[in-house]
């Protein structure tokens, strides 16, 4: 499918190297998105959780420590950006690069709770996603070898052939063990669970919008 189809007019390319971003009105508006999202979190401050005390009336609070405070804020802050580098890059391994990295920072996010549902969550979410490290990675050599580029540009003028399909589909498999999305979700829902709010929300909108854009991805080089 031509990239003009896509995301509203073609506004030009941006060339880095080997590398050449094109940009279009979806990318950019799902690039500054993310960026106001993580710009909003970082000058946050984080929740007090409340939990209700099961047969009485009493309540328990959980809050996070400066420390641990830090922490969560500086990795919530890698996620975002490289969530929006996700956005606007035009390179398909790069798109890999950038996941593999979330995947990384979102265990990390919660890696201080001293909860044992969460940091199993957390556990199995990691098992997961570097299991499916390797479809990812996999799709997108399988790609490079059917086309002998990644780049998305020169991918939407290339016809589709049999195994860029089935690379596309190989990567789809990784795109959804890495963002915790459905049949893979279960591995991921306690952690949302942590005390630490805002900084938890960037796990949920890095998911959203890596699948928007691997979608968009998908429609261009098939």
């Amino acid at each position: 499918m031509l990239i003009e189809n896509l995301g509203g007019d073609f506004l030009g390319t941006i060339p880095l190297g080997d590398i050449v971003l094109y940009l279009n009105p979806l990318h950019i508006f799902l690039f500054v998105t993310i960026l106001l999202f993580t710009a909003l979190i970082a000058i946050s401050r984080t929740e007090t959780q409340v939990e209700a005390m099961f047969g009485s009336l009493d309540e328990n609070k959980v809050a996070v420590g400066l420390k641990e405070f830090k922490h969560r804020r500086f990795l919530a802050i890698i996620c975002g950006i490289a969530t929006a580098g996700a956005m606007i890059t035009g390179d398909l391994f790069n798109f890999t690069l950038f996941m593999a990295l979330i995947g990384i920072v979102n265990i990390g996010i919660v890696s201080a709770v001293k909860q044992v549902e969460v940091l199993n969550s957390a556990y199995q979410y990691g098992l997961i996603a570097m299991m499916c490290g390797l479809p990812l990675f996999g799709g997108a050599a399988i790609i490079l070898a059917a086309t002998g580029t990644l780049s998305l540009f020169e991918l939407a003028s290339i016809p589709a052939n049999p195994m860029m399909i089935f690379g596309a589909l190989v990567m789809l498999i990784g795109v959804c063990g890495e963002s915790g999305i459905a049949p893979f979700f279960a591995s991921k829902a306690e952690m949302f669970r942590t005390p630490g709010s805002p900084f938890i929300l960037i796990i949920h909108l890095s998911s959203l919008f890596l699948i928007v854009r691997f979608i968009e991805i998908l429609l261009t080089i098939l």
